[in-house]
C-alpha cells in the first residue's frame, strides 16, 4: 500500500523575480518523494496469515457405531431452475503458502476444471473398497474422458492428495464421515487414496453395511462413516428398493445416534440435505406440527426448508455447546444433474465434459439448500467458543460443473449387454470413482493438513 506523502509548507507562490528558485525547489521535492515511495514499496509487502487447526487429545477408546434400520440410498428431488444464492466469503477462505513472492489467501471453492492427462491416482483394480454402483469402469461405461480433470482454485494450485503425508499427520486420530449416501461416496474416496500405502482393515459394519469403521493399525487411525440422512432421528418406512408404504416421522428436535460417538472423533466431515425433499410428518416437543408434502393429512404445510433449517440448527447448537475439542468440516449440499426427468421418471445424465462458470445455475431447492447452510453455519461461526473448530467445505459449485462424472446407467453391470436401447435407471446425484469426488478430498486435505 503506498503512503501518501503530504508537505507541510503552504502553497507555492510564484512571482516573476523567484521563478528559478521555485522550479529548482519543486524539482528536488519531486525527486525526494520518488525516492521515499520507492523504498515504501520495496518494504510494504504483506504475508497472509496461516490458518492452522488446533492441536487434537490423543485417541480415546473407540466404541461401535450403529446405524438406524430400515434406510435406503435413493433420493427424491424436484429439477427447476432458480439463480444461484449469494453469501459473504468471510468464513470460507483457507490460507496457505503459495509458490510466489508473496503468500495470497485463495478461495479453494471458487475456480474450474482443468485438464489433468496424468489422470487418477486409483483406478477400481488397484482399490477395492468401491461399492458396486459407483464403479463406472468395472460396469462398463465406455467413456474415460471424466477421469482427465481436477478441480483448480482461482489464482492458486491445488496439490494433490498425499497419502503418505495424510496417514503420519491422523496418527492417533479418529475421523469420521456424518450422513448420507453422499459420504459413503466421499469415505470410499479417501480409502483408495490411502490403500496406496497402507490397506484399511474393516473393524465394523452394520447389518446394512452402511456404516463402518475402518483401522489403518500402523498409524493407529480410525475412520468411520455414520449413515444417518437426516441428521436427526427418523421413522422410515420404504423397502431396499425405495418404494415408501408411508410417511417418514421426523424428530426434527432430537439429533441422531452419531451424539454419542462425538466425543471420540477428532475430525469431522458432516453433511446431508436431499432426504428432506421427501414426504415427512414433523415432530416438535413430542407433538406433530406440520409436515412436507402432505395432502390430505389436515396438517400445516411447513416445507422442507423449515425442516432443513432447524436441523442444522440443532446440529450447530451442538458442536458450539460441546466441551468437546474437534475439527468439524460441514459439507454443504450435492447438486444432482439429472435431465428430462428425475431418477424415478426417466432422467438422465449423459454429458461427457464439465460446463464452464455460467453455463450452469443451480435448482431451485438445491439453491434453498445451500442458502440455508450457509446462513446457518455463518451463525454458528459467530457464536463459536472456539472450542469447535467450525470450518466450511463448500463442495457444491464445483460440483455443479461436473455433470460428466455420476455413474449414469453404470450404476448397474453392463446395462446395455442384452439390449443397447434398453430403459434403465439412471444415478446423476453419487459420483463414479474414480471421479470428481476424489477433489472434496483434495480440498480436505489441503484444509486440514497443508493449513
Amino acid at each position: 500500500m503506498v503512503k501518501r506523502v503530504r508537505s507541510d509548507s503552504g502553497p507555492f507562490s510564484v512571482q516573476k523575480h523567484n521563478h528559478v528558485c521555485v522550479k529548482l525547489g519543486l524539482s528536488i521535492f519531486l525527486v525526494g518523494l520518488a525516492v521515499r515511495l520507492l523504498l515504501w514499496d520495496s518494504f510494504g509487502v504483506s504475508s497472509a496469515v496461516v490458518e492452522t487447526p488446533p492441536p487434537l487429545d490423543e485417541k480415546k477408546a473407540e466404541s461401535p457405531v450403529s446405524s438406524s434400520p430400515d434406510l435406503k440410498d435413493s433420493d427424491s428431488y424436484d429439477f427447476q431452475g432458480i439463480n444461484q444464492t449469494q453469501f459473504s466469503k468471510n468464513v470460507r477462505w483457507v490460507s496457505w503458502n503459495v509458490p510466489t513472492t508473496r503468500q495470497e489467501k485463495c478461495d479453494l471453492f471458487v475456480g474450474e476444471w482443468v485438464q489433468d492427462l496424468s489422470g487418477p491416482v486409483y483406478t477400481n483394480e488397484s482399490c477395492h473398497v468401491i461399492e458396486p454402483h459407483q464403479n463406472c469402469m468395472m460396469n462398463g461405461r465406455p467413456d474415460t474422458e471424466y477421469l482427465y480433470w481436477r478441480w483448480s482454485p482461482r489464482g492458486c494450485e491445488l496439490p494433490k492428495f498425499n497419502p503418505n503425508k495424510f496417514l503420519k499427520l491422523m496418527r492417533n486420530k479418529w475421523m469420521s464421515f456424518i450422513g448420507d449416501s453422499i459420504s459413503r461416496n466421499q469415505v470410499q474416496s479417501l480409502l483408495c487414496f490411502l490403500s496406496k500405502v497402507e490397506p484399511a482393515v474393516e473393524t465394523y459394519h452394520d447389518k446394512e453395511y452402511r456404516s463402518k469403521i475402518w483401522k489403518f493399525r500402523s498409524h493407529n487411525f480410525t475412520l468411520s462413516v455414520i449413515w444417518t440422512p437426516f441428521l436427526v432421528k427418523a421413522a422410515i418406512f420404504e423397502d431396499m428398493n425405495g418404494v415408501t408404504s408411508s410417511e417418514i416421522q421426523l424428530y426434527l428436535d432430537k439429533l441422531d445416534h452419531w451424539t454419542y460417538q462425538y466425543k471420540n472423533f477428532d475430525y469431522v466431515v458432516i453433511g446431508g440435505g436431499k432426504w428432506f425433499l421427501k414426504t415427512a410428518i414433523y415432530h416438535e416437543n413430542s407433538t406433530v406440527t406440520g409436515c412436507h408434502y402432505c395432502p390430505g393429512k389436515n396438517l400445516t404445510e411447513l416445507g422442507f426448508d423449515y425442516a432443513y433449517r432447524k436441523v442444522l440448527q440443532e446440529v450447530f447448537k451442538f458442536f458450539t455447546n460441546s466441551n468437546h475439542k474437534a475439527t468439524v468440516l460441514f459439507r454443504t449440499t450435492t447438486p444432482d444433474h439429472f435431465e428430462n426427468g428425475e431418477w424415478f421418471s426417466g432422467g438422465y445424465c449423459n454429458r461427457t465434459v464439465p460446463f464452464k462458470e455460467g453455463q450452469i445455475h443451480m435448482i431451485d431447492v438445491d439453491s434453498i439448500m445451500r442458502g440455508i447452510e450457509l446462513e446457518e453455519f455463518e451463525k454458528a461461526v459467530s457464536r463459536s467458543q472456539k472450542v469447535v473448530n467450525l470450518k466450511l467445505l463448500d463442495t457444491t459449485l464445483l460440483s455443479l460443473l461436473r455433470p460428466d462424472g455420476h455413474p449414469g446407467p453404470y450404476r448397474k453391470f453392463q446395462p446395455f449387454a442384452k439390449d443397447k436401447n434398453a430403459k434403465v435407471q439412471n444415478d446423476c446425484l453419487h459420483w463414479c470413482l474414480p471421479g470428481p469426488i476424489d477433489s472434496w478430498n483434495d480440498i480436505i486435505m489441503q484444509m486440514l493438513v497443508i493449513a
